[in-house]
């Protein structure tokens, strides 16, 4: 056996020693940056669940009427400072929590604008199942507004559309609270 230190073993135990680099320091500053900037947009209730400092809040409460980008990049950083300080597996856990509902409610949009294209390019089949989907709806009224959509999409007036995809978003919340 050979007691000597390999040199790659040697690299690899000073790179341990060193601890991360500048640019995963900064990467992760950047980061914390951004979580304060999301949380900034956050409404206040969602935040209260969490234990904050007060020196976090009052940051937070501040945010509104910094105007200026620079003064901005600077709350940012001053922000992502305390929030060091802070239960970050809280924080991260609300913050997901929200992405993960914008995400639901995008993905709800989009599946009712892809409704309403479909109804509106008389696409095959798609008013059967959209009656299939919710059984309730008033099939006269949804007929009329499909027809009126698709004249006013010929004419490019957005108004007709704009019932239907409300009427669809209606239909479809009241049969899934049913």
């Amino acid at each position: 056996m050979n007691d000597t230190i390999d040199d790659d073993d040697e690299d690899d135990y000073q790179d341990d020693e060193r601890g991360p680099s500048k640019s995963q320091l900064k990467r992760e500053k950047l980061a914390l940056q951004a979580l304060a900037e999301r949380m900034a947009g956050m409404p206040r209730a969602e935040l209260e669940r969490l234990n904050l400092s007060a020196a976090t809040w009052a940051a937070l409460d501040e945010t509104p009427r910094i105007k200026d980008i620079r003064a901005r990049g600077r709350h940012w950083k001053r922000i992502a400072n305390l929030l060091e300080r802070e239960d970050m597996a809280a924080v991260h856990a609300l913050v997901n929590q929200a992405e993960s509902r914008e995400r639901e409610a995008a993905a709800h949009l989009h599946a009712l604008e892809r409704w309403r294209e479909r109804l509106i390019a008389d696409d095959e089949g798609a008013l059967s199942e959209f009656i299939d989907a919710c059984p309730d709806v008033d099939r006269q009224q949804l007929r009329t507004l499909i027809r009126a959509a698709q004249r006013d999409q010929e004419r490019g007036r957005p108004d007709a559309p704009r019932k239907l995809f409300r009427f669809l978003r209606e239909a479809l919340e009241s049969n899934t609270h049913t």
